[in-house]
């Protein structure tokens, strides 16, 4: 018997097993892919998280995986231009944006080194129950052999489609409707920082992954995803010509070097994070539009905070429910607000972000502030302080 079986070893899974492990526990690893697997992502891991990989022990091994570090940031919208970038949070000064089928192996890895055992290519079938409390899983081996495994507390870190939730009857506490569709590819040749662009109905987002290689990405209103996808090629390019004018031109002297990958299917929801005997992390916890890329950097947070909370708590009953209820009170916080501020952005309405943005402008310290909001280095209420309130005309 098992202390913890984490389903699911991708941003969420790995970390939150390999912090189990190193607090003493015996933990299983289930994942139903044969890594290393590419999977949709916006790749970018924000300070926050960076701040995370490095107290792990993990942050060198993305460097050693040949990710370009970040160092520099700019937004631009309808008359505005800012560039920046985060203000350093641990030291750490720049960000990465590891491509999935190296960042995953890279945690997957620091979890078997943390003394997790790990198990690829094994599907979860079902939840296991004794008397209304989850107690293990039933999985198919890659052989096909049906097998169950019994542990203390099961957690599930399979994703915005997760069976634990399904099965756990793990119910949306707040929900809002799909808001954008996005859609991406890599390219050569493309010299670029971190770069965002924004028109009304429009953005695009450019960020530097390994291998030399720009992730170009475009997002649209989600009651054009049914035109977009007919003609998704077109649509594309069309945006990054009308929205980034300059950048396409880079764009042109470049090439693409895979095929476009994206989707419409973008849900917005915080699920009931726990219940007897199994808990959720990542995106079976909470997702949302991926227009500002905390998905991953999230998965970090929730991973520390739930090892965090629960600590030596784990075999005992009243100890592990408080451990659980504080972790789920934990993301009615940051992380609602990030959801919030992803929502924002993703109406694709940039009429008052630009109108406060040029405010800004020749104030590099709030710039940088700014940029830093989104990377978890300063908090929302900390950016906007008596200085920036008086800049703005809000005191």
């Amino acid at each position: 018997m098992y202390d913890v079986i984490v389903i699911g070893a991708r941003c969420a899974g790995s970390p939150t097993a390999m912090l189990f492990a190193r607090q003493g526990y015996r933990v299983l690893l289930l994942e139903k892919a044969q890594f290393p697997q590419d999977t949709l992502s916006s790749h970018y891991i924000h300070m926050q998280g960076m701040s995370l990989l490095n107290r792990w022990g993990l942050l060198d091994r993305l460097r050693d995986a040949g990710c370009r570090p970040i160092t520099h940031q700019s937004y631009e919208g309808p008359g505005v231009r800012i560039e920046g970038f985060s203000l350093p949070l641990d030291g750490l000064r720049h960000t990465y944006a590891p491509r999935r089928y190296v960042l995953d192996p890279v945690l997957a890895e620091g979890a078997v080194a943390a003394g997790v055992e790990f198990r690829e290519s094994c599907t979860v079938k079902d939840l296991v129950w004794e008397d209304d409390r989850v107690v293990g899983v039933r999985c198919t081996t890659p052989g096909g052999t049906e097998t169950t495994e019994r542990a203390r507390l099961v957690v599930g870190a399979d994703g915005m489609r997760s069976l634990v939730a399904r099965k756990a009857g793990a119910q949306n506490v707040i929900e809002h409707p799909r808001v954008t569709c996005t859609y991406y590819s890599y390219w050569a040749d493309v010299p670029s920082h971190f770069e965002l662009y924004e028109r009304p109905g429009r953005w695009v987002g450019v960020i530097p992954t390994n291998d030399d290689l720009t992730l170009l990405m475009t997002y649209f209103p989600q009651e054009e995803y049914n035109d977009v996808r007919k003609g998704v090629e077109p649509f594309y390019l069309d945006t990054f010509r009308t929205t980034a004018p300059e950048l396409y031109e880079r764009m042109s002297a470049g090439r693409r070097v895979e095929q476009l990958y994206g989707t419409g299917h973008q849900e917005n929801y915080f699920r009931k994070a726990y219940g007897p005997g199994w808990v959720l992390v990542g995106d079976a916890v909470n997702h949302k539009d991926s227009i500002t890329a905390r998905g991953i950097t999230e998965a970090f947070v929730q991973a520390q905070s739930l090892t965090d909370h629960i600590g030596t708590a784990l075999h005992d009953d009243a100890a592990l429910r408080t451990a659980l209820r504080r972790y789920e009170n934990d993301l009615s916080g940051e992380a609602l607000s990030h959801y919030q501020g992803a929502l924002n952005v993703a109406e694709l309405k940039p009429q008052g972000r630009v109108e406060m943005l040029q405010k800004l402008v020749g104030h590099q310290e709030h710039i940088d502030r700014y940029f830093s909001t989104l990377s978890g280095a300063c908090s929302i209420d900390d950016f906007y302080n008596d200085e920036l309130l008086t800049l703005l005309d809000l005191s």
